[in-house]
């Protein structure tokens, strides 16, 4: 099967030193707007995706993202914001990144290069059939991820991916791919710019729709937020006056007693009825 790496072609755009600061803006605007675009043609994909996702969540599987670099950052990032907008537990969705903890902010040479370690990593969480696995690469190439996939696969365990170009080894590795093209960078090979936007843009689909189908958000909210700072705990207050017909003092004694707005609601309401 052909495979070209689009991520990796020669960027539109030449002599990028001798633009003016404007010029580099006006170019690197042009490129990212074509992002949405191409996320779009894999909605069908990313769809498939999360609902196979939902129903191992909702059976206490958990779901891990895994990749190396920006991609792995970008699931990090996600993983970790889902227990704070959420309310779910730090357990419930696992970023894993090449190199480790390190490897958050600092580059660890190699370490994505392993076929062995990434299956490693996750047997570190006792890794099971009720979960699923996301790989997230780019290329589509990375061994560490690509090495987890095949493993998942062999032991009944779903998978999925998130890269940027077609009929990749990772994409054929993964029963559930998303492959969203985004063509050569703006800077030839710099992944971390469109490839990246377009991983962050499914990410948030994918976590934020799981989360919606989860029961996590009430009409339009983030009833389960974790209250951990000001600004929070004044939005949880708005949003208990939006939900019942309460003054700020009510909302705010309500919120208090029961450590979120979901509690403070339906608190409110059984006082009433009962």
């Amino acid at each position: 099967m052909n495979f070209t790496k689009t991520t990796e072609q020669t960027s539109k755009y030449d002599h990028l030193e001798k633009m003016t600061v404007n010029e580099l803006l006006i170019n690197i605007n042009k490129e990212d707007k074509t992002v949405p675009l191409a996320v779009e043609k894999e909605l069908s994909s990313i769809e498939m995706l999360i609902n196979a996702i939902v129903p191992k969540l909702e059976n206490g599987g958990r779901l891990f993202y895994m990749g190396a670099g920006t991609s792995g950052r970008l699931g990090v990032v996600d993983a970790s914001e889902c227990p704070p907008t959420f309310g779910v537990s730090y357990d419930l969705v696992i970023g894993i990144i090449a190199g480790g903890e390190k490897a958050i902010r600092n580059a660890v040479e190699f370490a994505e290069d392993s076929l062995d370690q990434g299956w490693k990593d996750l047997q570190e969480y006792n890794i099971t059939e009720k979960d699923v696995v996301v790989g997230i690469a780019a290329s589509g190439t990375t061994p560490y991820v690509i090495g987890a996939l095949k493993e998942c696969n062999k032991n009944g365990i779903t998978t999925g991916c998130i890269t940027c170009n077609k009929n990749s080894p990772m994409g054929r590795e993964a029963q559930f791919p998303v492959e969203v093209v985004v063509g050569p960078e703006f800077v030839t090979g710099s992944s971390r710019m469109k490839a990246g936007t377009a991983q962050k843009l499914v990410l948030n689909m994918i976590s934020t729709a799981v989360m919606i189908r989860l029961g996590r958000v009430k009409g339009n909210k983030m009833v389960d937020m974790q209250l951990s700072n000001h600004k929070l705990v004044d939005r949880g207050i708005r949003m208990i006056m939006d939900e019942i017909p309460v003054n700020r003092e009510t909302a705010s004694k309500l919120l208090e007693e029961n450590g979120n707005v979901r509690g403070a609601i339906n608190s409110y309401l059984n006082g009433k009825n009962g």
